[in-house]
């Protein structure tokens, strides 16, 4: 009973969280701000697969999770290289 509880209230934080970073990402004034309301949103994302792994209790998800959290990495490395040099591969 308890830990349903906890998790629909981590969803409802997590949902917000990911609303609150797309409208950061579509208003942010500087592309630096957008960046990083960008990378903010895959790590929720992150955890929102986590949950739902724990929710339906298969480890699926957790693998998926894995690879979002990587290739979210990627892209924020990548893209941070972009704005502060103006390209990505020298």
């Amino acid at each position: 009973m308890m830990v349903e509880w906890a998790l629909n209230f981590a969803f409802v934080a997590v949902g917000a969280a990911l609303v609150l970073c797309a409208w950061r990402l579509l208003r942010g004034p500087e592309a630096a701000d957008r960046a990083l309301a960008l990378d903010t949103m895959y790590i929720n994302v992150v955890a929102l697969v986590i949950l739902l792994g724990i929710r339906f209790g298969t480890e699926l998800f957790f693998e998926a999770a894995l690879l979002i959290a990587l290739l979210g990495f990627v892209s924020t490395v990548a893209l941070a290289r972009f704005l502060s040099r103006g390209d990505v591969i020298e």
